[in-house]
């Protein structure tokens, strides 16, 4: 047996559902035939891809690297003559959604230099599940989307997606005051005392990967406060609480950002568009325009800018 698209598409939508029943009916097929796929696949691999756990299936470390490199082959796949020359094609206006990440600042102006002929909207959105819904509904044509890793959104066609960031770090915020303010890094462990922010999307799974990644460090996170990402400094800054930051913002007055050790928890970025509404030509130059734009503020937080040069691995294709 040999690994071919569709084993790869597997894999990746057991990742995203969080279960082998709703990726077996996403892909098709009964649940004991992927079962039987999926163990033909880990013995191929020499080693199990997920585990079953209280609150579904989750990748395994060696589920996490394949599901990155696959995600990085399907999204490439799924793109593969749309950025050639002459083929992007002729569209009046795109209604682009984001999630909250600091590159919203660029998008517009990065995606204009792309695509001049198009009027772009843009909706800010906390939740990747609100955007695929929005998506799915038609009321969005494009969107970028942050995922924590083994907390996917299902997406299915005529969408059609494409790997930004394959993987990076999520941070921590805290007040400037904080006795652990000064660390290089700090240890998830050392903040079980904490009251914690609710993370935004929290229907993405995002408070399950919070809960999930404290009980892995040995404590249940005392999440006290629930607040959108654009209003919680307020809370952080005088010591009330910490939370979980995308890490291209830079610190707000009175907080610090740092990242946590052995980074426990990471997220993923693509751009999804409806086939329905733009070409491959066109969906190609919105991703290089979403790419630049994110591109652009890597510099804006030093901590994240320093771990970026480390890992050019992970840098968008443009």
């Amino acid at each position: 047996m040999e690994l071919d698209i569709r084993h790869l598409r597997m894999i990746c939508a057991i990742a995203e559902t969080g279960s082998l029943t709703r990726a077996a009916a996403r892909m098709g097929l009964s649940q004991p035939a992927m079962t039987n796929q999926l163990h033909r696949i880990e013995e191929l691999l020499g080693g199990e891809l997920f585990v079953r756990t209280r609150s579904g299936t989750e990748p395994t470390p060696l589920g996490r690297q394949v599901i990155s490199r696959a995600r990085i082959v399907l999204s490439e796949m799924d793109t593969l003559f749309g950025d050639l020359p002459g083929l992007a094609g002729q569209v009046r206006s795109i209604r682009l959604g984001s999630v909250h990440v600091a590159c919203v600042a660029s998008l517009i102006g990065r995606v204009a230099e792309e695509l001049p002929e198009a009027e772009t909207s843009l909706r800010i959105e906390p939740s990747a599940a609100l955007l695929t819904d929005a998506l799915t509904r038609g009321d969005l044509d494009a969107a970028l989307v942050g995922v924590i890793e083994g907390y996917g959104v299902p997406m299915a066609a005529p969408i059609a997606s494409r790997t930004l960031v394959p993987r990076y770090p999520i941070f921590v915020a805290l007040s400037a005051a904080h006795m652990l303010a000064d660390r290089v890094e700090i240890e998830l462990a050392d903040l079980k005392d904490e009251c914690w922010i609710s993370p935004p999307g929290a229907d993405d799974g995002s408070l399950a990967a919070l809960r999930s990644t404290c009980r892995a460090a040995g404590f249940e996170p005392n999440v006290r406060y629930d607040a959108p990402s654009g209003e919680a400094q307020p809370l952080v800054a005088p010591g009330y609480g910490v939370r979980l930051v995308d890490p291209t913002w830079p610190a707000q007055p009175g907080t610090v950002v740092r990242p946590l050790a052995g980074d426990p928890q990471v997220g993923r970025l693509m751009v999804a568009w409806r086939r329905d509404r733009l070409s491959d030509g066109t969906a190609a130059a919105l991703y290089r325009g979403v790419a630049r734009a994110y591109t652009d503020h890597v510099t804006d937080n030093p901590v994240f800018q320093r771990w970026w040069e480390a890992h050019p691995a992970i840098h968008p294709l443009i």
